[in-house]
């Protein structure tokens, strides 16, 4: 397999990676904790949701088209109120991704080098999804982040438990024929 599409196929994988993190985080949380903040400063899971949607649709639409950021994104207005249901929510998170997956996973390696634009500053495709890979990972690590401080104790972890990485790495080892050293 040539070197592009190993690379598409990777970063694909990476965003679902992420899209899923967030959602079990998500999935421990009610609507009233999904729109906490702990200081007047800090952005709710909510508002860190509508942002990613916001910046998934404008980026993704058109992508190799038209510039990154839509006229019709309004950037400050994502990091305002919230969602009245759960279901809005979700709704809102689903139709981002939905775009991104459709717009990279239409990709050819042929277009990695091909140049977009966002706010008007050029990037190479290659560019372009990194800078998304990271901006995404970034938001993925908050809502983790919120999601944990609110659960506290009740929380249920999304990667190896506390005190198991060891059972783990033996689980993986075992997976994969290998012998533990």
């Amino acid at each position: 397999m040539e070197l592009g599409r190993v690379y598409l196929n990777c970063a694909l994988e990476n965003f679902r990676i992420m899209k899923r993190t967030s959602e079990r985080a998500m999935e421990q949380l009610n609507l009233e904790e999904l729109h906490w903040t702990p200081t007047d400063e800090s952005n709710s899971v909510a508002r860190i949701v509508k942002h990613m949607a916001g910046n998934m649709m404008s980026r993704w639409t058109d992508f190799l088209t038209t510039d990154g950021e839509k006229p019709t994104r309004n950037r400050d207005e994502e990091f305002e109120g919230g969602y009245a249901s759960r279901e809005e929510m979700m709704a809102a998170w689903e139709a981002g991704w939905e775009k991104l997956f459709q717009a990279v996973g239409s990709l050819e390696p042929a277009d990695l080098l091909k140049t977009v634009t966002i706010r008007a500053e050029p990037h190479s495709v290659i560019q372009a999804i990194e800078r998304q890979v990271y901006h995404l990972s970034y938001h993925t690590g908050q809502i983790v982040y919120l999601a944990k401080q609110i659960r506290s104790s009740d929380w249920e972890t999304l990667t190896i438990p506390r005190g198991k990485s060891k059972e783990y790495l033996e689980g993986m080892l075992n997976r994969f024929g290998k012998k533990s050293e």
